[in-house]
């Protein structure tokens, strides 16, 4: 819940975290005024109450203490913990200081998702965003509902990465699609957040998302902005396709990368249908190139850059033990996906030979 805490100076309280009793639990909930996160945990409640105190000290007690059960008692604005040999005072605020976590203005539609399927789907395409100040709305990921399936789609605009999602991997009673941009730092609090032994659903309104199970709930603003309108740029035809191994491919990019330039360019190229080359040279280091067995079919071509560290984000996001790269020359954009699965691929833009 520390990803919720904001280090803003102009509101001090936003470094706290709430405590508050709730039918026999304990609510604690922390707020950066863009996400909010709430847990409720079990404990016997004596009175009613509630306090809101720093994060950062409650957390190192807590994280710290050897004991099973700790007791939580509020004298006016001070909390006092205490275990069998062990007692702290720490000083907090009235609850009425904190901000109000904000509500879902819809609770009726909701889609129904295994946190396994919602937490790969977005591993998939999550390193092929980045946050950018000059286009915001390519800082999140796009979750994309169009009521039989459900897509999730991220790009910095040098690489695109879209996953697929079927109708039997999820559960909705929408009866209209939608499109929304969840933030990148929301996505990442999804991932460490959401456990594997509760289902979550997911609520949405015109600005907000809600991700909820029986003791969490993360709610967030979207971003604001129209999603760039990527399908014109998925090849919709490949001009030469080679198949290779996935693991030697990943170890030649690793090797190759070692000479990369600033640019962090390595270069491929096609040997008699059978070979894929993957070379690299620095004027100050030398030169090396790696040869990985390869099924190619179409036509030869020169040679090919790319930034490895996109390559290698691509190959990492696949499953499968071989992998289909399509090329359609030196300028216009490459796929990676598997033979296996259709329901994902990443493309990424070749490096312009200057």
């Amino acid at each position: 819940m520390e990803k919720a805490v904001s280090e803003n100076n102009n509101l001090p309280i936003l470094k706290n975290v709430l405590l508050k009793t709730d039918n026999n639990q304990i609510r604690i909930s922390t707020t950066n005024l863009d996400l909010a996160i709430s847990k409720s945990i079990l404990g016997k409640i004596i009175e009613e109450g509630g306090i809101t105190v720093p994060f950062s000290t409650l957390y190192s007690i807590v994280n710290n203490s050897d004991s099973e059960r700790i007791s939580l008692e509020q004298d006016n604005n001070t909390l006092i913990l205490k275990t069998d040999n062990y007692e702290a005072k720490i000083q907090g605020l009235n609850e009425e200081e904190f901000p109000i976590i904000p509500k879902i203005e819809n609770s009726k539609n909701y889609l129904e998702i295994e946190p396994a399927i919602l937490k790969n789907s977005i591993l998939k395409v999550l390193s092929a965003a980045q946050i950018s100040e000059i286009r915001p709305e390519i800082s999140g990921i796009l979750l994309d509902f169009q009521l039989t399936i459900l897509k999730l789609a991220a790009t910095d605009s040098f690489r695109l990465a879209e996953k697929t999602l079927a109708s039997n991997q999820f559960g909705a009673n929408f009866n209209r699609g939608f499109k929304i941009i969840i933030p990148l730092k929301t996505t990442q609090e999804i991932l460490r957040v959401f456990k594997e032994n509760q289902s979550i659903s997911i609520f949405v309104d015109s600005n907000q998302i809600l991700l909820k199970t029986n003791d969490l709930e993360l709610i967030s603003r979207l971003i604001d902005g129209v999603y760039p309108d990527y399908e014109q740029i998925i090849p919709k035809d490949i001009e030469t396709e080679i198949q290779v191994e996935r693991e030697p491919l990943i170890n030649a990019v690793k090797l190759v990368s070692s000479f990369s330039g600033k640019n962090n360019d390595i270069k491929l190229k096609v040997k008699d249908k059978k070979i894929l080359e993957i070379y690299s040279a620095s004027q100050y280091l030398g030169e090396n190139h790696y040869l990985v067995p390869a099924k190619v079919n179409g036509p030869d071509f020169k040679e090919v850059a790319f930034n490895w560290r996109y390559l290698m984000d691509g190959l990492k996001a696949l499953d499968s033990e071989k992998i289909i790269f399509g090329l359609n020359g030196e300028n216009k954009p490459a796929i990676l996906k598997s033979p296996e699965d259709v329901s994902y691929f990443y493309i990424l833009m070749p490096i312009k030979n200057t």
